[in-house]
C-alpha cells in the first residue's frame, strides 16, 4: 500500500509502550473460529498465535480481558448490528458459537465482557476495569480485524489507553479488510507489531524497571 501521502501529512507516528500493560482478546469464540459460521480467512492462525501470547501475559501478570458477543435469549436487545448481520442473534449466553475457544479459556480473575455491538468498551465495564488495574498500554488480539477489533481499538484510544494491535494475533474472514485495517489503525489509532516484537519490548521495559 502506498503510504507516501500519509507520511507527508504526518500520520503513523510511533509511540512507546508505557506503564502497566493489559491484554484484550476480542471475540475469539467458537463461531468466529468456524468458517461455516462467522470465521474463515486467517482467524484460525490468529487464534493459534494468541495461545503463546496469553501464556506469556499470564506469566507477566498482565490484567487480561476477553470479550464475546451475547444477545438475550428472547432477542429483546436486537439492534442495528444484528439487523445488518442477523446471524449474530444466534450468539446467546449458552450457545456453543458464543463460547470462547477452549485453548483461550479465561481463568479466574480475568474479565469476560459480554457485548452486542462491535466495541468491547461500549456499554461495558471494561475501561473502568482496566483503569482500576493501572493499565496504560493495551495489547489487542482477536477477531475480526476490520470489525470488533478495530472498534475496540478506536474506543481504547478514545479512553486514553495506548493500543498495540498484534498483527499476527488478529484475524479476519477476508485478508483485504484485514490488511487495510491494520494499515489504517497504524496510521491513526494504534501501534501495530508482531507478538514477538511486543513481548520482546515488554520484557526489556520490565527489566529496566
Amino acid at each position: 500500500m502506498n503510504d507516501e501521502v500519509y507520511q507527508r501529512q504526518g500520520f503513523g507516528n510511533d509511540f512507546d509502550i508505557v506503564g502497566s500493560i493489559g491484554l484484550l482478546i476480542v471475540d475469539f469464540v467458537n463461531g468466529f473460529a468456524d468458517p461455516d459460521v462467522f470465521g474463515g480467512g486467517n482467524i484460525a492462525q490468529a487464534i493459534e498465535r494468541t495461545v503463546p501470547l496469553l501464556r506469556a501475559a499470564r506469566e507477566l501478570r498482565w490484567p487480561v480481558a476477553h470479550s464475546r458477543i451475547v444477545y438475550a435469549d428472547d432477542d429483546s436487545d436486537a439492534n442495528v448490528f444484528s439487523l445488518k448481520v442477523p446471524g449474530m442473534l444466534t450468539l446467546k449466553e449458552h450457545a456453543h458459537d458464543s463460547a470462547i475457544v477452549p485453548q483461550l479459556a479465561p481463568r479466574d480473575g480475568e474479565l469476560v465482557v459480554r457485548k452486542n455491538v462491535p466495541s468491547a468498551f461500549f456499554g461495558t465495564s471494561l475501561a473502568a476495569w482496566l483503569t482500576m488495574r493501572g493499565v496504560r498500554t493495551l495489547v489487542v488480539a482477536g477477531a475480526v480485524t476490520s470489525g470488533c477489533v478495530r472498534a475496540s481499538v478506536v474506543d481504547a484510544m478514545q479512553y486514553g489507553f495506548r493500543p498495540v494491535v498484534l498483527s499476527d494475533c488478529v484475524g479476519d474472514r477476508a485478508l483485504g479488510p484485514h490488511d487495510a485495517n491494520l494499515f489504517d489503525m497504524a496510521q491513526k489509532y494504534a501501534a501495530v507489531m508482531s507478538s514477538e516484537e511486543l513481548l520482546s519490548r515488554a520484557r526489556r521495559s520490565r527489566a529496566r524497571n
